[in-house]
């Protein structure tokens, strides 16, 4: 798949096939993704891969936590504290365009607890991906992170493969420690699904809108 196709074809997936992905495809994801930059070339990420009854294992301690309303939250803070225009506009038209395919009327909170869920259960993906950095690292390394996940993902189109990135799963970083053995000298950042999409899944007909170049983009005056 040339890049270009690559990138437009990424989107977060909310439902996957249960097709395994052989390991020797993960490994070689990985290792494309390994190649993103970093500052005085650290590459500061950790990557834990989880499957079969592991993940299951994982996705019911995850579900039976999020289901008694109780977690240990991100240690990092994500959003904003406040949140303002135009980012709230942007994030509602997201989250109600979601809510809309998957049949989630406004107020249905029990619905929307469930979708929130799937994120415990990887969207149905056959491997899940738990990416943290050591917690000295500062916050050129978290720039580093990012662009290692983002090419995690442009690797997967090429291989046919879809993702979807999940910071949900950093809320509940004791519950994904205790299972999975990432120490406690490593801050969780998030997670990413990865497997075949579910082309019968609602929420995979989602496209988020893409502000024009005009809206964030200045060359400055005319030659």
């Amino acid at each position: 798949m040339h890049v270009l196709d690559a990138m437009a074809t990424r989107r977060s997936i909310r439902g996957f096939l249960p097709d395994p992905v052989p390991r020797a495809t993960i490994e070689a994801i990985l290792r494309a993704a390994s190649r993103a930059p970093s500052g005085s070339n650290i590459q500061p990420w950790h990557v834990r891969v989880t499957k079969g009854e592991e993940k299951q294992r994982l996705s019911a301690a995850l579900h039976a936590a999020h289901d008694s309303g109780r977690k240990a939250g991100r240690e990092y803070q994500y959003y904003p504290r406040a949140w303002r225009e135009p980012y709230l506009a942007r994030r509602r038209a997201t989250g109600w365009g979601l809510y809309g395919l998957v049949g989630i009327a406004k107020g249905d909170n029990d619905k929307m607890h469930r979708q929130h869920g799937r994120n415990f259960d990887f969207f149905g993906a056959p491997v899940g991906l738990l990416f943290s950095m050591d917690r000295d690292m500062e916050q050129g390394s978290w720039l580093d992170c990012g662009m290692f996940l983002q090419n995690m993902m442009l690797a997967a189109r090429g291989f046919g493969l879809h993702t979807c990135p999940q910071a949900a799963l950093a809320e509940y970083h004791d519950i994904v420690r205790e299972h999975l053995g990432i120490p406690d000298e490593r801050i969780l950042i998030c997670g990413m699904a990865l497997g075949h999409m579910d082309p019968d899944e609602p929420a995979n007909r989602l496209v988020t809108a893409r502000e024009p170049l005009e809206n964030y983009v200045d060359f400055g005056p005319a030659a």
